[in-house]
């Protein structure tokens, strides 16, 4: 085996650079003792090729909004993309190649967005890279239609403006294609026809346990073309001319996504290793390594090599990159002159600056206006402020009508309307996550997806990844508890609200009727560095006077004082959120009555509350009061730290029953009257 008979094609210079990307992997890899060199050993011509002729990026400027996208969906391959963006000049110097791996480096073992440049979004997780990737080519769509100008007035309709026209381009593996919200987010991708979508599959045969024969004999390739994907194959990964002829073939197709099968080696040149598990996430070896740069012709010392023909291999890019990027400034410079409102938008978005006013649409809800579930008051406030930040944008999984996520007077988005602001995801919980936040990536977008919250754990990967990465997507989870009655247990959450509150830099507001939930949708919307969760109801619940007056401030800081005794210093303190608020507010006034006096606090957002200085804390939950109930249809874990060793949990510790709503509280002691006992036995 040798480099000459597998690349045909290839100049010296090219063969090179390819060697140079390889062993920078393996020397990466194998410094760290730890890593994947396999992937990347298979996959270095084809890298080379898309980034040293194909792709847009300006190594100056990584956050260039028109820029290609390039995501490694196979993030155990990460040796491979901090090669390339060494290479491609991008600010990570060969120290930290050499820092593979180790602790504070920009090197960690799968690509992280915001920590590195040029990392587009975290992978690792198999399936999340491709299907963030969907979201991308969304966005790209979108931002098209709403930015892009045919022709300016002012200039005699001579100039068109293409400010957004850009491709993604995926590496994708075995296992990308296994995963389940890969396929979830592929059959969306060729619904919408995203001809912008270029996907590489990395054909190498090899998983962790052996050859993708075991599991894996299905045909992907028709699979694809059921989903109305394009499809092309690449029988030689080494062959440059093969490869560069697949992807002329990708960008000529506009109307369909592209999957292109690449036939590689893993561990290529490898004698002991190539096409083995062996080279499968574990490294060479220093003996295996000396052979494997003999058997390409490349020397053994010294590591991590760079000859100048590798960086020259590399400058007509960057300096296309730059140009390109300099042409864009320039367009968009007259692109302001002729169309100042739609640039002074492009560029708030980019700034993260919301519309000036916004908050002024957000409804306010009277008692008179009798119960409203905080599902139905989200979409209200939702459609109230959608016109004025128009960067809101999404769908719900198949239950729009009961998510109350669809904008009125908004299209739907499709390839001929491309505009369009509503998303169909279909029953697809996991990619929706995914691709919101794909398109939340783009910096110029804040995308929302709704479901029922007991669906939560078919997204929960999606969900942690946005908060890994701080991305400001939106999710809406509506039937919050077990009181959405006849469904019954397999629909009524009782673990999930606790799920989702442990989740690092995840907002969660369960807000407890509608002025709560407009000002958890304010919170969401000016929360612009993670995720948000909104969990509301599916139930009624009334609109409480307390919290109309008290909300505005409250809810920003996670919890505040909804009610306490006229008269007297609390006895005990009833802690809720959500709609056991009301239920509080309710055995509150009893014991009053009765001559007990308690305070009522709602607890929409433990982690806001938290982050709280001490002293305001205490003011909420004074440290004298030890006699303390919190009250949530749900698993108590959690409350311990508020109600401490003087107080108890009113919880929901098994599952739910299908009942009418009324039946389904009283079985399980949700009641005033239960309440009410249990102050009394805590006094």
């Amino acid at each position: 085996m040798t480099e000459a008979a597998a690349a045909t094609h290839a100049s010296d210079v090219d063969k090179i650079a390819i060697n140079t990307i390889r062993f920078l992997a393996v020397d990466m890899v194998q410094r760290a003792n730890s890593g994947h060199p396999g992937a990347p050993m298979g996959q270095a011509a084809l890298a080379y090729q898309l980034w040293s002729r194909h792709l847009r990026f300006d190594p100056r400027h990584p956050d260039w909004p028109n820029r290609d996208r390039f995501v490694l969906s196979c993030g155990h391959a990460s040796a491979l993309i901090y090669s390339l963006l060494h290479l491609a000049g991008y600010d990570l110097p060969i120290e930290e190649l050499r820092n593979f791996r180790q602790l504070g480096s920009k090197t960690p073992g799968h690509p992280e967005h915001g920590l590195t440049p040029g990392i587009e979004t975290t992978t690792g997780p198999l399936g999340q890279g491709l299907s963030n990737a969907v979201g991308m080519a969304i966005a790209e769509r979108h931002l098209a239609a709403r930015f892009n100008r045919d022709g300016s007035p002012q200039r005699g309709a001579n100039e068109s403006f293409s400010v957004i026209d850009h491709r993604i381009w995926v590496f994708a593996s075995d296992g990308d294609l296994m995963e389940g919200v890969a396929s979830e987010a592929s059959s969306l991708a060729g619904h919408q026809a995203l001809g912008k979508l270029n996907v590489f599959w990395d054909d190498n045969q090899i998983s962790i346990d052996g050859s993708t024969e075991l599991a894996f004999t299905e045909d992907p390739v028709r699979r694809y073309q059921a989903y109305g994907w394009h499809t092309l194959e690449v029988s030689d990964g080494n062959d440059l001319g093969e490869i560069e002829a697949a992807i002329e073939a990708a960008k000529a197709e506009d109307q369909r996504p592209t999957l292109i099968r690449v036939k590689t080696h893993i561990g290529y040149g490898s004698p002991n290793k190539q096409d083995t598990s062996g080279v499968h996430g574990s490294p060479l070896g220093p003996e295996e390594v000396a052979l494997t740069k003999r058997n390409l012709g490349w020397p053994v010392e010294p590591d991590f090599l760079i000859p100048e023909e590798a960086t020259r291999a590399f400058d007509a890019a960057r300096a296309r990159g730059a140009e390109l990027h300099d042409e864009w400034q320039a367009l968009f410079g007259r692109y302001g002159q002729a169309h100042p409102e739609a640039a002074a938008v492009f560029a708030a978005r980019r700034a993260g600056e919301l519309p000036a006013g916004w908050e002024e649409l957000l409804p306010s809800f009277s008692p008179d206006d009798g119960p409203l579930a905080t599902r139905k008051a989200s979409g209200a406030v939702l459609n109230a402020v959608a016109g004025k930040v128009d960067e809101l944008l999404g769908g719900s999984a198949d239950l729009a009508p009961s998510n109350n996520t669809f904008l009125v007077g908004e299209e739907v988005f499709s390839a001929t309307t491309p505009g369009g602001r509503n998303f169909h995801f279909g029953v697809r919980e996991h990619a929706m996550g995914a691709v919101a936040n794909g398109m939340a990536l783009s910096g110029l977008l804040r995308p929302y997806g709704g479901t029922f919250l007991v669906f939560v754990d078919y997204m929960r990967p999606a969900i942690r990844l946005a908060a890994l990465m701080e991305q400001p997507s939106i999710f809406i989870f509506t039937h919050d508890s077990i009181f959405l009655g006849e469904d019954g247990p397999t629909h009524q959450p009782v673990s999930q609200l606790l799920a989702l509150r442990s989740i690092p830099g995840l907002l969660v507001l369960r807000p407890a009727d509608a002025n709560e939930t407009a000002e958890a949708w304010r919170a969401a919307i000016e929360h612009r560095d993670g995720p948000t969760a909104l969990v509301l109801t599916r139930q009624k619940l009334p609109i409480l006077a307390e919290a109309l007056e008290k909300a505005g401030e409250g809810v920003p800081r996670g919890a505040y004082v909804l009610a306490d005794p006229p008269d007297a210093e609390p006895a005990a303190l009833l802690l809720a959120s959500g709609s056991e608020v009301s239920l509080a507010l309710e055995a509150h006034r009893t014991l009053l009555g009765e001559g007990v006096a308690t305070r009522v606090v709602s607890m929409p957002c433990w982690s806001r509350f938290d982050a709280q200085p001490e002293a305001y804390r205490r003011s909420v939950l004074p440290t004298e009061v030890s006699r303390r109930l919190a009250i949530e249809a749900g698993v108590a874990i959690g409350w311990h730290k508020y109600v401490g060793d003087g107080g108890e949990v009113l919880s929901q510790e098994g599952f739910g029953a299908s009942a009418p709503l009324a039946d389904v509280q009283q079985e399980f002691g949700f009641t005033a009257d239960e309440v009410v006992r249990r102050v009394k036995a805590l006094l």
